[in-house]
């Protein structure tokens, strides 16, 4: 590789890959608390005695008790009566995971469901049946009537997300779980009454199921197994677990397992018609129901996008929510964190128990019933998107929730749906303690008892026809809220459509943390932070004139302490004056020169924030600093007066500002209390399957309008980089093959031209070349992908953004390779030198002990194909059979790990022979010009002395060719063998790499049983390993040579070309352990060919002579 520009190229990609991977592990590695608290527990694990089965064997199944007494097994599981929960843990997890999930669920049941909050509670959409839901006659319980009882099983820490076979084995001992726990019911009623005590409540029919990681795959893959029960499992809920393919995508029974078990899904919620078009039945699945809980940005291991039930389930069957958008939880946490979070796990088992149906003791047979629990207790109130919180909700609710006449405390008739409870009242001063607002903000600093009148005409002109109220204050016993038609006017005999509609019910809930605490009675403190939002729509207030907002007194507030700091403030906005957009050309800009944005005092209390790259790639550290809050004189000397008035006197004004994200993938994301924070969602934006348009991530700031703020908005390096690595890994690894494949491409390409054969980091190098090759290899398959897109009906991605996404990573890949043979490269060179060196000075060493172990070391390597057993045969006979029986009879890793060795040892003597020639070539020149300056006679001296050496000192063997006439010398041809075994090299390198997380999973249980691996993995290993023999020397390159195709010559380049696309297309879907089958498939097609040319007699494999001259 000559020149600065191939040296620079090469220079520039592994740049790239190693500053991505040293901010990324800086981030990764940077300590950041989650905020969760931990749970505490009692823990007692009763075995479940096994029946006799195969699989029952290996693992276990245990029973959960939460207690410190000590208690007696067998009568324990004697009085089992409650409603069976089976908990399945994920890659490398302990059955004794269950315990905070069951401590916390014991807990709830003793203590009882929730107090009842007036916050708007969330409903399922009309997408997911809601219409259909009759939620007037549909309510969570008041009290928990049965107990549930908590099954582990333990599967022995296995490691079943890398390797497929461990995965299946996994579910089929679940579904003997499940059958066991049923069973187990069964006897415990028996068992009692035989000890005469009276049957009480039914037997369980089904087992919910619940899995962490890995998991809860294993749960639904157990819910289709053909030997399940009939309604065994109705209900399942997933922890950060994978639905749409594997994290570690490099096994390809792995891959295809879970595109079974999710085909059958799919094909589970069909239902079957005639070919008429008649009903037949309903789909199979149609009583399951599924929830997946993600754990949001923090969790590494599981993105959101591979939890999603998209395209598996339908929107009627379950559904994923993120656990920063969940109720009561608000947080994002590690994979493993998910499991003892008490935020989640307390309303987790919450939502468990609100499951069970008070008249049967057991889990509601609707499905539907089912999940409309599930999202009104792990969904906040608060829209799932932006679209949804602008447009009018009343309409929607008043269709569901009936209407109600109530009077308010002076008197007037009221039109509720939702109204405030009958015990919580008000006493009423009379009409002189009501305030007439005359301003667009209303501003609520104590809880005077008062009522507060807004005109909606004259406050909602000008285009602010908006509302928006965020307050500290509860709902019913803090603050109400009504809509008037006119004002003090009975309503007695008015129809019900101009009566007086309470809207306190439209107040979300959301996070806030702990409000100051106020240091002694009567003192100020700083401003609380707020807990509710509230919004009108301009289609919510039309035909109504006021909005009154109603403050509680703050002696009765139900008996409660009233808080250190009452707030409330609300505003008459036009949402078009607070519209930010960020284009992704100013966001990548924001890293050098900060975007910053002044809001003066009496600016629109909410801010729209729209990014035009998601935040789950680039995210952004979103800064506020108080700049001034309207006090014109604080009483303190000038030098302090500036610093007091920006920290302490604007906190006592300003309430904290708020952040709401919303994104298509991973939902709702709020962070409370915010100054300076880094505002990332987990997305995966620009993707083959990303749909168009679902790129942009959308923030809604809210801050208080009394106070001026400067915000800095700037993208954050090192978070980018991680999450760049953390979503497109997969695909860095499928188009890493592809490089590979492009190298030996380029390789075949000057074999046929007869050039000489570039190393494979010249053939990097050229392949990145512009505008060509690198457009063709790099930017056609990016439009192939596009084009399949529209054939196979996909949704189309977003081209700018997945076509620069793609690139990138097609150069980190290339970087990686490169990185790659460089380390190869150096190893080899330094290995070769250090041999040839020692054979040189062996006449003199000679006699030396630690020479001859350090010459018998060396000579190892080359002297392999010496050994009597494999003189008999065809060494690399030897080799395929060894490699084959490897992959097929003990792990394919063991067996493609042959294939690189062997290409090491011929590289290691190929080199060592380059080596020696070149140094020969050197004496003999400078011998040569020694000997033509003592005349004649040196000159037949130096031609003896040539001919010796020759004889005595001849290279290594077995790399010769046989013509004589070749102009190339035997070094030259040497270098070819090496350039050619090192790029076989590292594409069968890299094959092994992906078979290594499988190796270590067979490595844990290789005393416990063997099995032989899946037959897929051991075909595909056997293509690869024949692709690695046949196609072991040069020449070989060209065995494949037909009549040109449609113009196109197939030869060994243009199947190298097709399958780097081919691995290119794999890295784009997310699915790297395709490439096997495009390596496979080589392997055949030339062992194929290379028998077809034995049987016709053919000797050589092309017209070009590759034989040496001394």
């Amino acid at each position: 590789m000559k020149g600065l520009k191939p040296k620079l190229r090469i220079a520039v990609t592994v740049i790239l890959v190693l500053w991505m991977c040293f901010a990324s592990m800086y981030n990764l590695l940077k300590p950041v608390s989650n905020g969760c608290i931990m749970t505490y527990m009692y823990p007692t694990y009763i075995p479940i005695s096994s029946t006799e089965s195969v699989s029952s064997a290996k693992y276990a199944l245990y029973l959960y008790h939460e207690g410190w007494r000590k208690i007696d097994f067998k009568d324990h599981l004697k009085q089992l009566n409650g409603v069976p929960v089976l908990f399945i843990p994920g890659n490398g997890g302990s059955y004794k995971q269950v315990r905070s999930l069951a401590a916390e669920c014991d807990r709830a049941y003793q203590a009882g469901p929730y107090e009842h909050s007036f916050y708007h509670e969330a409903s399922l959409s009309s997408e997911e049946g809601g219409e259909d839901m009759d939620e007037a006659g549909f309510k969570l319980p008041n009290q928990y009537t049965s107990r549930i009882d908590w099954f582990a099983v333990d599967l022995e820490g296995e490691h079943s997300a890398m390797d497929g076979q461990i995965l299946e084995e996994h579910t089929e001992y679940v579904v003997y779980a499940i059958h066991r726990i049923l069973d187990q019911y069964k006897e415990s009623r028996e068992a009692r009454e035989r000890e005469g005590a009276a049957p009480s409540g039914s037997l369980p029919k089904s087992v919910i199921l619940v899995g962490h990681s890995m998991g809860g795959f294993v749960a639904r893959a157990a819910t289709i197994h053909p030997r399940l029960r009939k309604s065994a499992v109705e209900t399942v809920l997933t922890l950060s677990s994978p639905h749409q393919s594997p994290p570690l995508a490099l096994q390809p029974s792995l891959g295809y397992y879970f595109a079974q078990v999710n085909h059958k899904w799919r094909k589970g919620y069909e239902v079957h018609t005639t070919p008429t078009g008649h009903h037949v039945s309903d789909p199979v699945l149609s009583h399951i129901v599924v929830v997946s809980i993600s754990g949001g940005y923090r969790d590494f291991q599981v993105r959101s996008k591979l939890e999603s039930l998209d395209g598996i389930v339908p929107p009627t069957h379950g559904f994923m929510i993120s656990s920063t958008g969940m109720k009561n939880v608000w947080l994002s946490m590690e994979h493993q964190a998910i499991l003892w979070c008490n935020q989640l796990v307390v309303q987790v088992s919450h939502t468990l128990l609100s499951l069970i149906d008070s008249r049967t003791g057991q889990p509601f047979l609707d499905s539907h019933k089912r999940l409309a629990i599930f999202a009104m207790m792990l969904r906040s109130g608060v829209p799932q998107s932006l679209n949804l919180m602008m447009q009018s909700q009343l309409l929607h609710q008043s269709a569901h929730i009936p209407i109600k006449d109530v009077k308010d405390t002076s008197g007037s008739q009221v039109y509720t749906f939702s109204s405030c409870p009958g015990n919580v009242h008000w006493s009423d001063g009379g009409l002189e303690r009501d305030l007439y607002i005359q301003t667009t903000t209303v501003t609520v600093l104590a809880m005077d008892g008062r009522r507060r009148w807004l005109d909606i005409q004259k406050l909602g002109s000008n285009g602010k026809g908006h509302f928006m109220f965020v307050t500290n204050l509860a709902p019913c016993s803090g603050v109400r809220l009504h809509l008037w038609p006119e004002k003090r006017t009975s309503n007695l005999d008015m129809p019900a459509s101009r009566r007086v509609i309470e809207v306190t019910s439209k107040m979300v809930h959301i996070p806030s943390r702990p409000a100051p605490r106020q240091l002694e009675p009567g003192s100020e403190t700083e401003q609380a932070p707020p807990s509710a939002i509230f919004h009108l729509s301009p289609e919510d207030m039309r035909g109504f004139r006021f909005l009154t907002v109603s403050v509680a007194p703050r002696l009765t507030m139900s008996g409660r302490p009233p808080p250190a700091a009452s707030m409330a403030v609300g505003q008459f906005f036009n949402p078009e004056e607070g519209e930010r957009e960020f284009s992704p050309q100013s966001m990548l800009l924001s890293t050098y020169y900060h975007k910053e944005i002044f809001m003066k005092e009496d600016h629109p209390l909410a801010f729209n924030l729209s990014f035009g790259m998601s935040l789950g790639l680039l995210p952004v550290t979103l800064s506020l600093r108080t700049a001034s809050c309207g006090i014109k004189n604080s009483g303190l000397p000038d030098e302090e007066a500036g610093h007091i008035e920006n920290s302490r006197l604007c906190k006592l004004r300003c309430f904290p500002p708020v952040a709401l994200a919303w994104d298509p993938t991973s939902g709702l994301h709020l962070f409370p209390n915010l100054y300076s924070e880094t505002i990332v969602v987990d997305s995966s934006p620009a993707l083959w399957s990303y749909t168009l348009g679902s790129e942009k991530t959308t923030v809604v700031l809210l801050v208080d309008p009394h106070c001026s703020y400067k915000t800095n908005i700037a993208v954050s390096i090192t978070a980018a980089a991680t999450r760049f690595l953390l979503l497109y890994s997969a695909q860095i690894v499928g188009l890493s093959f592809a490089v590979v494949f492009f190298g030996l491409m380029r390789q075949a390409h000057a074999w046929d031209l007869d050039l000489p054969m570039p190393s494979m980091l010249s053939a990097v190098e050229s392949n990145l070349r512009m505008p060509l090759p690198f457009l063709h290899l790099a930017v056609l398959p990016i439009l192939i992908s596009l084009f399949l897109s529209l054939l196979i009906s996909q949704p189309f991605p977003p081209v700018m953004s997945f076509t620069i996404v793609s690139i990138i990573n097609y150069l980190l890949a290339n970087g990686l390779i490169v990185i790659l043979i460089l380390v190869s490269h150096s190893i080899f060179y330094v290995s070769a030198n250090i041999h040839v060196f020692i054979k040189t000075r062996s006449q003199v060493w000679e006699g030396n002990s630690c020479f001859g172990f350090l010459l018998w070391f060396f000579n190892l390597s080359s002297s392999f194909c010496s050994l009597k057993v494999v003189r008999r045969v065809n060494p690399l006979l030897f080799i395929a059979l060894a490699a084959i029986a490897l992959a097929c009879v003990v792990h394919p890793a063991l067996g493609l790990f042959v294939l690189p060795l062997s290409h090491a040892v011929c590289c290691h003597n190929s080199l060592c022979s380059f080596l020696t020639a070149s140094f020969r070539s050197f004496a003999w020149r400078k011998e040569l010009f020694d000997f033509n300056s003592d005349g004649k006679d040196g000159s037949k001296q130096f031609a003896s002395t040539r001919e010796q050496r020759v004889n005595h000192n001849s290279p290594l063997k077995g790399n010769s060719s046989n013509s004589q006439d070749s102009p190339k010398s035997f070094g030259d041809t040497q270098l070819e063998i090496f350039h050619h075994r090192h790029g076989l090299l590292i594409l069968h390198l890299l094959a092994v790499i992906m078979f290594l997380p499988s190796l270590v999973a067979w490595s844990q249980r290789i005393w416990i049983g063997h099995s032989f691996p899946w037959f897929l993995d051991s075909t595909l290993s056997v293509g690869v390993i024949l692709h690695g023999i046949v196609i072991s020397k040069p020449e070989y390159n060209s065995l494949v040579s037909c009549p040109s195709i449609l113009g196109l010559e197939l030869s060994m380049n243009f199947i190298y070309l097709l399958a780097g696309y081919f691995s290119f297309l794999s890295g784009l879907a997310l699915a790297p352990y395709c490439v096997f089958y495009a390596m496979a498939a080589i392997g055949f097609l030339l062992f194929t060919l290379r028998i077809l040319r034995g049987r016709n007699g053919e000797k050589g494999f092309g017209s070009r002579k590759h034989s040496h001259r001394h």
